[in-house]
């Protein structure tokens, strides 16, 4: 099978990406646009002249967001809501509205995550990175469906990360309940488990619904995810230097969000799904020779995307 490759690269900006796009009259959602590669990758969306909503854990900073998007897009359409995916109360509530609401979800970016927190977990009882970063939009997919088949063509965005290669899916145990909490397992767990969201979403929905999902990895960029990384855990890694300046291979934070844009627009990607992309490219499987690109088999494989998606349906109670 071809590889499926765009004109953009490691070092696009996203707003290259929408350069000559038009989403007028479409509807896309971005969660955790309140900070980070969020709020670019909804700038970029409405830059192309769509109309976005910002679901987000903070009403106050998501306004801030929402103005800082105003303020060079004055005449858009920008929405805020309250949505904190660690509550799949609260999931179900937004995605109630929201369907209520919008007739039509056309792009939904799965966005918002947390990254090497210690041990804690979710108001349901579940490991907080895989409960928000996979259970949370798994919830959130599923509560958005009648709006994004009504679209007769949607796409989904599922942020995962190179930090996927730190663990595959303990399906016995994802939890940690029985076996020792690692926050870097936990972290690789909850990003393979959002790019087999990816392949599952393709699966149940591609073919008979339209909806089309594609796992993105957007390349290093220091954001407020780093927050719970002292500065010599970031020296230790690389990240930074002795004196705070940050390595060169890091993207800014606009090349970050340009994948889950192109993930979202790109006419390449027209009803393909179940890839896992990186620097507006579909991601090579992972080369030990090339140790900073490429995903794992793991990642990408249909059956453990079934099986998540079956277990990922009884910890929700969405059977």
């Amino acid at each position: 099978m071809t590889r499926i490759t765009s004109p953009f690269g490691y070092r696009s900006d996203a707003l290259d990406v929408v350069a000559s796009v038009d989403l007028t009259n479409k509807t896309a959602l971005v969660t955790g646009a309140a900070s980070g590669i969020g709020v670019e990758t909804a700038r970029a969306l409405v830059a192309a002249g769509a109309r976005v909503v910002l679901p987000v854990r903070s009403l106050e900073r998501g306004k801030t967001s929402r103005d800082e998007i105003l303020a060079t897009h004055p005449h858009a359409d920008v929405e805020l809501a309250e949505l904190d995916l660690a509550s799949l109360a609260s999931v179900k509530r937004f995605s109630d509205n929201f369907v209520r609401e919008h007739s039509q979800l056309h792009i939904l970016v799965n966005n918002a995550a947390v990254m090497a927190t210690p041990q804690s977990t979710t108001s349901d009882g579940f490991e907080l990175q895989f409960g928000t970063n996979h259970l949370g939009h798994f919830a959130l997919f599923n509560g958005l469906l009648p709006s994004l088949q009504r679209a007769q063509g949607a796409r989904v965005v599922a942020l995962s990360s190179i930090g996927h290669r730190r663990s595959d899916v303990n399906f016995d145990d994802p939890n940690f309940r029985n076996r020792p909490y690692d926050k870097w397992e936990s972290y690789g767990q909850s990003k393979t488990a959002c790019a087999l969201l990816g392949v599952g979403i393709t699966d149940r929905h591609g073919a008979s619904d339209g909806i089309f999902a594609n796992a993105v990895h957007p390349g290093g960029i220091l954001t407020g995810l780093q927050q719970h990384l002292d500065l010599d855990e970031q020296r230790a890694m690389g990240w930074i230097d002795e004196n705070g300046k940050v390595n060169d291979v890091f993207k800014t934070v606009t090349q970050g969000a340009a994948t889950s844009v192109w993930a979202a627009v790109g006419p390449q990607l027209d009803g393909v799904g179940a890839k896992y992309l990186e620097d507006c490219n579909e991601a090579l499987r992972f080369d030990p020779a090339i140790p900073f690109a490429g995903v794992m088999d793991y990642a990408v494989d249909p059956d453990s995307a079934s099986k998540l998606w079956e277990l990922s349906t009884q910890l929700t109670n969405l059977a």
